[in-house]
């Protein structure tokens, strides 16, 4: 990938994608195109078509989705499901019939069922029932990948698919109606702290177990499979390590310094009992994560503080 090639970075502005564009530049890419979705709105065919057509992009990386957690997806079903399928449909065939030498789809974890054997491996994909509470949402992504084995099928296209875990980082939603369980604990201890509260309610029995990436690992990892992999099967992206949801929220609960009790509100879901990824594929092309999750969360919980003394200041 030259460092003066065109580069498109479809949702430029979201966790993932701002972290590509920061791994990119670090890289000395200087020619990336962006568009926020007010300039081009990815779900429209026409307006996508002509923006390939005017700039002719030589790599995409697909970042754009829409997102958030159990809540969000499990109530926005309709848009989850034909928001995500209409805009990598629309930018992985406009990829296709502009030349693009090579184009990497993101999903997700969700894509695994629900009882797949753990940890989930590539080829364990359609092989069970998804979570029923992010289906929509896991059934786009499915379709993407596929469609991007499609084109490589029929057409010999260099479209790749990388499934990262978990992801927290700079640029999260914090917000608690639609943000994942990560960003959304951070909040609550952080808002709890700080109006002197006693408890903190968080969703489920904490038993569920999950694993979590920085996003500044999955942008190192995206740029490492641009550069030395060219395979059909898609690939796991995480750090291989898992901790039950109420070890994350204690462990949170100490780096925001919140003093007072957690009480388990086991009348809301749990979600997917284990989600933990094999990463021995990615292992083997030559990519390890390389940020630890404490460190990952102090991290963004510093980024959080000074965003929020900054909007404080700004009032």
């Amino acid at each position: 990938m030259e460092k003066n090639a065109r580069i498109y970075v479809a949702g430029h502005r979201g966790m993932v994608g701002s972290a590509l564009v920061r791994k990119l530049e670090a890289e000395g890419h200087s020619q990336l195109i962006l568009k926020t979705s007010a300039e081009l709105d990815l779900r429209n065919q026409e307006a996508v078509n002509l923006f390939f057509e005017k700039e002719k992009p030589e790599y995409v990386l697909l970042a754009a989705a829409k997102v958030g957690g159990i809540h969000a997806n499990n109530t926005y079903r309709a848009e989850f499901l034909y928001d995500n399928l209409i805009l990598e449909a629309n930018i992985i065939h406009a990829a296709h019939q502009h030349g693009v030498k090579k184009l990497l789809f993101l999903g997700s974890s969700c894509i695994y069922p629900k009882l797949a054997h753990q940890p989930l491996k590539e080829e364990s994909l359609l092989t069970g029932l998804l979570e029923e509470t992010n289906e929509p949402y896991a059934i786009a992504k499915i379709a993407g990948i596929k469609l991007c084995e499609a084109y490589r099928d029929q057409y010999g296209s260099n479209f790749i698919s990388a499934m990262p875990t978990n992801l927290y980082g700079p640029n999260d939603n914090y917000d608690l109606h639609n943000s994942h369980v990560l960003p959304a604990l951070i909040r609550k201890f952080h808002t709890a702290k700080m109006q002197g509260e006693q408890e903190v309610e968080v969703w489920g029995t904490g038993a569920p177990l999950r694993e979590f990436l920085h996003v500044d690992d999955l942008a190192a990892a995206c740029y490492h499979l641009m550069l030395h992999y060219n395979e059909k099967l898609f690939v796991n992206v995480g750090s291989g390590v898992d901790l039950s949801i109420k070890a994350l929220a204690e462990m949170i609960q100490e780096i925001v310094g919140f003093e007072g009790s957690i009480r388990w509100n086991t009348t809301k879901p749990d979600g997917t009992p284990r989600k933990l990824m094999d990463v021995s594929r990615i292992h083997s092309f030559g990519w390890q994560h390389t940020i630890s999750l404490r460190n990952g969360i102090e991290s963004v919980y510093a980024d959080f503080m000074s965003k929020e003394l900054s909007e404080l200041r700004a009032k």
